[in-house]
């Protein structure tokens, strides 16, 4: 992809140096199929991206283009259609795994694409995954809850499921003005059928791990108590990670693996999905180290010899160090954000 090149190389390279692949069963992804797709998107923008993904002079399509979100940051490019259809493929294999019984725990680090809408391309995400995921799972499981863990709303998501009382959504996210996508505020709950299905955690820069976590936790034990989801799905974007680009949050992994830890504590049938995550050793680090939370490993902290070793140096090891930055999220305000919460999940007949 245009926009994290390597990163997957990296990823898959550092759970190899680990050797945490012989612990897994690992299965050859195929391709989600056009009508698989058009089970969210619509045909004439799943038509379209076929037609420019064959292309080499793509600029004469400009403008088409534009209509459905392929520029700026998603841009069209040659083979765009098939990249996006193998990563939505690997998402619909995990469900199919999970939902057969070949796997209690399903994991596709290089899914996650939660900004991708029904007739267009948004925010890196030329399909979203994660929704014709969840849709492979309600084929079996009544009742599918949503966790985005992404520095970013997944707009896409919760748009996809807000008029839906089958499929709850949770958003843990960075809000403020100018803050892509701009959505997600607390009141954000939902329409119709699905009111209150739709949980948003907006939060302000600097949060730490130790309050992550714990406002995560509480919130979801609360939504399983009051949904009772029979599966669960979770994105672990790792771009609230200190070091991201995107600057916003003083994250290390350590912060992602409680929250999968809880959910791993309630022995549902659980999908794990990537996302966001543009410090590309960080992103790898984290997701190496969830996948070994999954299989209840402790890394050694000095990153194995292999091809990328040189791009965790200075230190070499798996840790990464808190971040620094003035945390804006006061006990009162992070207090008075979970009492909304709480009266929001209460209003779930």
């Amino acid at each position: 992809m245009l926009k994290i090149p390597r990163r997957a190389s990296m990823v898959s390279s550092l759970i190899e140096a680990y050797r945490l692949p012989s612990l897994l069963r690992t299965v050859q992804p195929t391709p989600a199929s056009f009508e698989d797709l058009c089970k969210f998107h619509q045909e004439d923008y799943l038509e379209f991206l076929q037609k420019i993904s064959q292309q080499e002079d793509i600029e004469k399509y400009d403008e088409e283009a534009q209509l459905y979100g392929l520029s700026y940051d998603c841009p069209a490019h040659p083979g765009v259609y098939d990249y996006a259809s193998l990563v939505t493929g690997a998402t619909i294999q995990a469900a199919e795994c999970l939902m057969n019984k070949t796997a209690d725990i399903a994991i596709n680090w290089f899914g996650g694409w939660h900004h991708g809408k029904k007739d267009s391309a948004s925010g890196f995400c030329y399909t979203n995954d994660v929704v014709l995921g969840i849709l492979k799972l309600r084929e079996k499981f009544n009742r599918v809850l949503y966790i985005d863990l992404d520095v970013h709303h997944g707009d896409g998501v919760e748009d996809a499921f807000c008029s839906s009382n089958k499929v709850l959504t949770v958003s843990v996210h960075k809000h403020a003005v100018g803050f892509f996508p701009g959505t997600g505020s607390v009141s954000d709950v939902g329409m119709g059928k699905g009111k209150y299905y739709s949980v948003n955690i907006p939060l302000q820069d600097g949060i730490k791990d130790a309050e992550f976590s714990a406002l995560v936790c509480r919130v979801l034990l609360k939504v399983r108590d009051r949904f009772n989801p029979e599966a669960v799905v979770c994105q672990c974007g790792a771009d609230g990670l200190t070091g991201d680009p995107n600057g916003a949050f003083n994250l290390t992994p350590n912060a992602l693996g409680k929250c999968v830890y809880t959910l791993l504590s309630w022995k549902r049938p659980l999908l794990l999905l990537g996302g966001g995550g543009y410090n590309h050793a960080n992103t790898a680090r984290c997701w190496a180290y969830l996948t070994a939370v999954v299989l209840g490993r402790k890394l050694p902290d000095d990153i194995p010899e292999h091809k990328y070793l040189m791009e965790y140096g200075p230190d070499y090891t798996l840790t990464v160090t808190p971040g620094n930055q003035g945390d804006h999220n006061t006990q009162e305000s992070v207090q008075a954000l979970y009492s909304q919460i709480l009266y929001n999940l209460s209003q779930i007949s």
